[in-house]
């Protein structure tokens, strides 16, 4: 919300932009996604598949919007799965509540972190979390593997 009071668009938007601009953290993309890991990602290979197009809720999200996301999210699981053994991961679609469904500085995605890492004693002890991987060599490596 600071964000959009400060410059008048969207943060998220602006990283879909931006990253896709840079392609240096994209996973893959098309016209209405961009799957990216994100520059202070909460973990290695912690990837974001984010909207092209402004809309605070999943559930507005048009027909081919959700057919092109399931293809960015299966090429996107695949590239986990082929590159990294087959790791356990968790998704999450993060979105605003129902409330705000036209609020201009909230916008959906879609979170994937894979569970390549164990939470440790700095971890537990303070609730910060490191990650020992840069986002611009985990997102190389896996656009190098084939799906």
């Amino acid at each position: 919300m600071r964000y959009f009071d400060e410059h008048g668009t969207c943060v998220f938007c602006d990283m879909a932009r931006l990253e896709s601009e840079a392609a240096i953290r994209v996973v893959c993309e098309d016209e209405h996604f961009v799957a990216f890991i994100p520059y202070a990602a909460f973990s290695p290979f912690h990837t974001w598949i984010l909207p092209r197009r402004h809309r605070s809720l999943f559930t507005q999200a048009s027909d081919e919007e959700l057919a092109s996301l399931g293809n960015i999210l299966k090429t996107t699981l695949l590239k986990l799965y082929r590159g990294l053994g087959d790791p356990h991961y968790n998704y999450m679609i993060r979105m605003a509540p129902l409330a705000y469904e036209k609020v201009h500085w909230s916008h959906w995605y879609l979170s994937i972190v894979p569970k390549v890492t164990r939470a440790a004693g700095f971890e537990l002890g303070s609730g910060m979390y490191i990650n020992t991987a840069l986002p611009e060599e985990s997102a190389a490596f896996l656009r190098a593997v084939t799906t």
